[in-house]
């Protein structure tokens, strides 16, 4: 059976920025949970982040390859770089992913760090711009297939067929 790594958020823990959680009522995700396949992980919080913490962007919402490159920042809105906490967490969700041979990820969209399709602009004026967050492009680059919580249906389908190859 595959498992899957899953923002923390989206499993109902207050793990965001303002202490939330953005809980995801979805009966496939209900479905995986119950079948023990979730690794819920927050790459913010393991990255040394608190809860709260203040609201980051990436600068010129240019997406997490940039940072990855070191051409890019993470920033808050005063202006503090919390890029190497982003980079830890990346890191550490990788080895999370690694070490349980995780092959699919379910992702939070619009996060700095897990991102699959959209981020902030690094505007924080709430405008969002094409592109993914910094764990979410460190582990597409390491194979890991990312998708946003509007894209379960395109990860069962993965899932599907990876265990019909045998992973």
């Amino acid at each position: 059976m595959e498992r899957i790594l899953v923002s923390a958020c989206l499993m109902g823990r207050p793990v965001r920025f303002d202490g939330q959680a953005k809980t995801l009522d979805d009966a496939l995700l209900a479905s995986w949970r119950a079948e023990g396949r979730l690794v819920p992980f927050c790459p913010e919080v393991e990255g040394g982040l608190p809860v709260p913490r203040p609201r980051a962007e990436i600068e010129g919402g240019v997406g997490g390859p940039a940072v990855l490159a070191g051409s890019a920042r993470i920033l808050t809105a005063d202006g503090a770089d919390v890029t190497r906490h982003f980079l830890a967490g990346a890191q550490a969700a990788l080895a999370v992913a690694r070490s349980l041979n995780l092959k699919v990820a379910i992702l939070k969209d619009g996060s700095p760090s897990c991102g699959t399709l959209r981020i902030h602009d690094g505007t924080f004026r709430g405008r969002v711009a094409p592109g993914s967050g910094v764990t979410a492009a460190l582990l597409s680059v390491h194979g890991v297939r990312v998708f946003g919580e509007d894209r379960l249906a395109e990860a069962a389908t993965v899932l599907r067929e990876l265990e019909a190859v045998g992973g």
